[in-house]
């Protein structure tokens, strides 16, 4: 655990080469995982909470919505990755919630679906990011979330997972974006729970490791798409988790901390949470447990329903 928090704590230090730069696109999105994996290890405050707060309130644009670094423009994904993390730190109330509701709310679409950005792309990650973003701010009621429910459910295909439009492939990314947007929505009705956690569960490979479609590689990031859906439909029990907390553990770079993708490859930020927060999922000994649907430490998501009005432990 400590290697994997030096790990991390690396990539706040290292701001002077190629890969800093390379992703400054979504750094706010690194910065989210990189955050929530050391709250996962009990290691919050090893990281400078003041200057990461300030940053990501540089990121917001004047209608709302974040981009992924200051330079960039503003987005569903980074103005989600946003609000978590001023959410980890107890700071929402620096944000007008008003404001980024509207800049949410303005990107649905007539038929329920979410726009990422001004430039129009749809995809049902959107959905999931609109729904969570709101719910966090307490601001569900600035959208129409029946017709967000009635768009991701057109999603659904005859294997009972989603894709990121109708009529597009079922993949556990997307099932993980759908699912959790219609838990949001209350909308779980939508699912057919036994059919769509079948084909979850055959996503695991003979390596323990899970793949996001059929008769792709194994990688541990769906470890968390594929877990937490298992979790918020209450099927979490049909995986083998022991054959899966192996897979993952091979995946840790053990001289330098950090897990890949798959054993041997390098190890990087996007994985090491993932593989972290599914071993959380699992109940792994030693770490914060996650909350499946806000992708977030369980405390956080508790005093996010407490600030919301809503009894800790109940749906927000």
């Amino acid at each position: 655990m400590d290697k994997h928090a030096a790990y991390i704590r690396g990539f706040a230090e290292r701001t002077d080469n190629f890969e800093y730069y390379a992703t400054e696109h979504f750094r706010m999105s690194g910065v989210y995982w990189g955050l929530t994996a050391l709250c996962l290890l009990h290691r919050r405050d090893d990281l400078d909470g003041p200057a990461i707060i300030k940053w990501v309130l540089e990121c917001q644009h004047e209608d709302g919505g974040f981009g992924g670094s200051e330079r960039h423009d503003a987005h569903l994904l980074y103005t989600l990755s946003a609000v978590q993390i001023l959410a980890i730190y107890n700071e929402l109330d620096l944000v007008d919630a008003d404001k980024i509701a509207k800049f949410v709310a303005g990107l649905q679409q007539p038929d329920g679906s979410f726009a990422g950005d001004q430039w129009g792309e749809i995809d049902t990650r959107f959905s999931y990011c609109a729904l969570l973003c709101l719910s966090i701010l307490g601001k569900l009621d600035a959208i129409d979330v029946p017709k967000a429910a009635e768009y991701v459910a057109s999603c659904r295909n005859f294997d009972g997972g989603f894709g990121c439009t109708p009529g597009c492939e079922s993949h556990a990314g997307q099932v993980f974006c759908c699912v959790g947007a219609l838990a949001l929505a209350d909308s779980l009705h939508l699912v057919d729970r036994d059919l769509l956690c079948w084909w979850l569960c055959e996503r695991q490979t003979p390596s323990g490791g899970l793949n996001g479609r059929p008769e792709k590689q194994e990688d541990v990031c769906y470890s968390w798409w594929c877990l937490s859906c298992l979790s918020i439909l209450e099927r979490l029990h049909w995986i083998d988790q022991a054959a899966l907390s192996k897979f993952i553990l091979f995946c840790q770079d053990e001289e330098d901390g950090g897990i890949s993708d798959r054993p041997e490859d390098m190890a990087d930020v996007f994985h090491t949470f993932f593989g972290i927060a599914g071993l959380s999922l699992m109940g792994y000994e030693g770490l914060e447990p996650i909350d499946p649907t806000y992708a977030l430490p369980s405390a956080v998501v508790d005093r996010i329903r407490q600030r919301n009005g809503a009894p800790s432990g109940a749906k927000t």
